[in-house]
């Protein structure tokens, strides 16, 4: 009689890890490999499920996957190794978790029978400590010491990365607990065992905002970066927009959230803050009293607010709405702080909006006043360079070309730097187009990876990077990614050879004008550059000439091959920054 099967061999940490991800919905991953991955490679090898992207840096790697996850909605997985593989993906890292997009970065570490004794990249027991230094800087981190307790640890990154504000997290993965028998490991049914999926909301909190609006003549509704998710749905979109037509309420966003609302709606007052539209500062200057502000999913920081301009407060109701509480009231003095999660506070706020009652002869008022406003003031600094012809292309006018071309569904990546503040103040962007930066942090080179991602994520929507050439030289080796997976990205390059935010900065804040040529980075032929990482590229002086390589670089696009257009632009374009005036001669 043959002998029966004994019990089935447990999977190894690794694969038992790749079966966590993908009951996550987990598809793809980035990053680079390394030795302290050896165990984790060769599951990812076997499993043939997964797709293991290899990108050019580590950093890089983060940012594709941040793109990733934005327009996907799920984890963004990053995979390193150990020692410098590890650091280089922290500032990735760092900056999906000030963006508030959920993360597991997965970093190798040496076997450990090692540690403590100086092995090469070793990033427990000697000087550096991986764990410490990303515990530091994002949401949860923690070392896998044990195959006892991965399902565990694991579970404690998701709870952390998908609570609300969503968070970076980051495991240490031993080479020799990687390749360990992971006994006892059984799969769950579902995310939902181990981690919450509960949306709370202060429905009375929401409930007074909502009366506050409804009660005052000039109220306003600031709407924030962690709007950007809930509103991915285009239903509740909808329902927003229903109920601030029925408020007739004037709608502001922070600049991150740009686009959130759509800008050419009569009641949107498009973004505040950093490069703002300049109709929120005529509505928040009218001699009546601007009387009510409601927040919902912004923290309130610098870019958001113009530096706290004290003209946000309103002479009334000042109502702060965010998944953080610790963020309520840090920065302004507001009447009244509400705590929810934002999907839940948009439908609860839509619900009650649509049930209040404003009186008539107010709303007219208030129609009457925004396009009072929008008639007599441009919501453009300079509306004459948004249209001129000139050579080279003024970015202002590059920034229409591109806004006014791609085709609605598209994703615009813009980076930072001057090019932040010319797609702040001169694109105007209807949902379902989108438009993803990373404001909190502020990284130049982010745009340049995390298109990548956003494509892959959106296979069929024209992805657009939107970046200055010193930030694309900082990633500028993604576009051989991008090449090796047929995905069809486009960066679009405002090309002046300078760090001309810099530049501008220091001479706006010092009052030195010196600075034209000393932070130069020289001429760099960025189309031939691209061209040997696998895309096609164009050149372009003119806005006709940036116009049809915009309009060639999109059909391109859809071939699968990456496209890059280099346009020269004219360095003496300054963004309306509003940087402080600089010292008065002789003061200190």
């Amino acid at each position: 009689m043959p002998a029966s099967p004994g019990p089935p061999e447990p999977p190894t940490v690794a694969a038992a890890l790749l079966e966590l991800l993908k009951l996550e919905g987990v598809e793809r991953l980035f990053g680079i490999p390394g030795g302290a991955l050896i165990a984790m490679l060769s599951a990812l090898k076997a499993d043939g499920e997964l797709t293991y992207h290899l990108c050019r840096q580590e950093s890089g790697a983060a940012y594709m996957a941040d793109g990733y996850a934005r327009v996907n909605g799920g984890l963004a997985v990053v995979l390193v190794t150990s020692g410098p593989g590890a650091t280089n993906a922290l500032t990735g890292a760092v900056n999906a978790d000030a963006s508030h997009v959920p993360m597991l970065v997965l970093t190798g570490e040496v076997k450990e029978q090692l540690f403590g004794r100086g092995y090469l990249q070793e990033g427990a027991g000697g000087t550096l400590d991986v764990v410490d230094v990303f515990r530091s800087a994002v949401g949860y981190s923690e070392l896998i010491a044990s195959p006892a307790n991965v399902q565990e640890l694991f579970a404690s990154a998701m709870r952390r990365a998908w609570d609300a504000p969503r968070r970076a997290t980051h495991l240490s993965l031993p080479g020799d607990v990687a390749a360990s028998p992971a006994a006892g490991f059984v799969l769950p049914p579902s995310p939902a065992a181990y981690r919450a999926t509960s949306a709370p909301v202060d429905a009375e909190g929401v409930i007074a905002a909502v009366t506050a609006l409804a009660a005052a003549e000039r109220p306003a509704l600031l709407l924030g970066s962690r709007c950007l998710g809930p509103l991915r749905d285009p239903a509740l979109l909808a329902d927003l927009v229903a109920a601030v037509e029925h408020l007739a309420l004037p709608v502001m966003t922070t600049p991150q959230a740009k686009g959130v609302f759509p800008e050419s709606h009569a009641l949107s007052l498009r973004n505040y803050g950093l490069a703002a539209c300049r109709w929120p500062e005529r509505y928040l200057a009218e001699p009546a009293p601007y009387d009510a502000l409601v927040v919902i999913g912004s923290t309130l920081g610098g870019l958001a607010t113009g530096n706290w301009a004290p003209a946000l407060v309103p002479d009334g109701p000042f109502i702060q709405i965010d998944e953080d509480p610790d963020v309520l009231g840090r920065a302004f003095p507001i009447t009244r702080g509400v705590v929810g999660e934002t999907g839940a506070v948009l439908r609860r706020f839509v619900t009650a909006a649509l049930a209040a009652t404003v009186d008539p002869r107010v709303a007219a008022r208030r129609l009457q006043q925004i396009t009072a406003i929008k008639n007599d003031t441009s919501p453009f600094a300079d509306p004459d360079e948004r249209v001129s012809d000139a050579c080279p292309v003024t970015p202002q006018a590059l920034a229409r070309i591109v806004s006014e071309t791609v085709e609605p569904g598209s994703h615009i990546v813009v980076d930072a730097g001057n090019c932040v503040g010319w797609a702040l103040h001169e694109m105007v962007i209807d949902p379902p187009t989108r438009v993803h930066s990373s404001l909190t942090m502020g990284p130049m080179g982010f745009a340049t990876a995390a298109v990548v991602g956003v494509k892959l994520a959106a296979p069929e929507q024209t992805c657009v990077a939107f970046v200055g050439d010193g930030g694309f030289l900082m990633q500028v080796a993604e576009v051989a990614t991008a090449a090796q997976y047929g995905v069809g990205a486009i960066w679009v390059v405002l090309a002046d050879h300078d760090l001309t935010m810099v530049s501008q900065g220091m001479e706006a804040v010092t009052g030195d004008a010196g600075y034209d040529d000393y932070y130069r980075i020289g001429w760099n032929d960025l189309g031939t550059v691209a061209q040997g990482l696998g895309a096609a590229a164009y050149h372009a002086q003119t806005p006709h000439e940036a116009q049809d390589a915009l309009d060639r670089a999109i059909a391109g696009a859809r071939t699968g091959v990456p496209q890059v257009v280099v346009v020269e632009i004219d360095p003496a374009q300054a963004p309306p920054y509003d940087y402080p005036a600089p010292p008065a001669p002789g003061s200190p």
